[in-house]
């Protein structure tokens, strides 16, 4: 976790939520209810001073790593790890950013199936994910960005789901801490807890999200819904 989300809300909502500028008309700015790891997808971050919303590719490519192949491992970092594990450590100290989502989805074991839920803010607020980027070049290359998804131990609320859940920045003075880069460690440490059990919402979805080559509204109608 976290390995497939939604992003279907207007740029306008994303600028409304997070008071940034974005590049438009860009491919990327389209409802996306698969959001999948090594896809391009809106991404915040502070660029020369300002809040931009840009396209970087989810799974982190190290600047220091010999081809782009690791991405693929790098979707997640783990909150516990992220400050000394020498993959995302650099980014962690100067290269925080923000993924903005509308829910995500995750699986639960039963007998003979994993069944997908649904999973979005129950006030109805994008989501503000706690994510780390990073700058990758190697000519004649072309210069890459991508980023990964911060993840910490679930809630009680969530443990049923699964054991890990994405890092949730509570509201817009925990996004401005978590973007300043003159933040201190016990500062970014304070963000890195569960979101409150009774932050969320969910509900059962069709197994078909988990071919990622779907990617319609239909995926996050609701089946059941999850009581915990």
């Amino acid at each position: 976790m976290c390995g497939r989300y939604v992003l279907r809300s207007p740029p306008a909502r994303l600028r409304e939520q997070f008071a940034a500028e974005f590049d438009a008309p860009d491919p990327h700015w389209v409802p996306r209810y698969n959001v999948a790891p090594l896809q391009f997808v809106p991404v915040l971050r502070v660029v020369d001073g300002h809040r931009r919303i840009e396209a970087l590719r989810w799974g982190l490519v190290p600047s220091w790593a010999g081809d782009a192949a690791i991405a693929a491992r790098l979707i997640n970092a783990r909150a516990e790890t992220v400050a000394t594990k020498p993959s995302f450590r650099a980014a962690y100290r100067a290269r925080r950013c923000i993924v903005p989502a509308d829910g995500f989805y995750e699986w639960q074991p039963r007998a003979d199936v994993k069944q997908p839920f649904y999973i979005s803010r129950r006030d109805g607020r994008l989501l503000a994910l706690a994510g780390l980027w990073e700058h990758w070049s190697r000519p004649p290359l072309p210069p890459l960005l991508s980023f990964t998804v911060l993840t910490t131990e679930a809630n009680a609320w969530m443990r049923p789901l699964h054991e890990r859940m994405p890092v949730m920045l509570a509201d817009d003075a925990a996004c401005a801490a978590w973007l300043d880069a003159s933040s201190a460690a016990d500062a970014l440490d304070a963000l890195l807890g569960a979101a409150p059990d009774d932050a969320l919402q969910a509900w059962e979805v069709d197994r078909a999200v988990g071919n990622a080559r779907r990617d319609g509204a239909e995926l996050i109608d609701a089946l059941a819904p999850y009581s915990g």
